[in-house]
């Protein structure tokens, strides 16, 4: 079981900053899937930034959203408890 999303914030470049239940913290590059399916809806930069916690995961107000595996295994942590 992935730990849950508690916290997002839109960074600048496309990256999410994102804290867990757990206590860690990382980010999300997301700049290597804007190009593909539905997460071309969040090439545009105020799309981008209208990002929330939905339930333990990441999503936006367009109906994109993020499989919990998925936002922890592609961030890199950069604060562990």
């Amino acid at each position: 079981m992935y730990p849950s999303v508690v916290r997002v914030v839109a960074e600048k470049d496309f990256c999410l900053a994102i804290d867990f239940d757990n206590g860690e913290k990382g980010l999300l590059d997301m700049k290597p899937f804007l190009d593909f399916g539905v997460f071309q809806r969040l090439n545009d930069p105020a799309a981008f930034q209208r990002v929330k916690v939905s339930f333990d995961t990441v999503e936006w107000d367009s109906g994109v959203d993020l499989d919990p595996e998925f936002v922890y295994s592609k961030s890199r942590i950069l604060v562990t408890p």
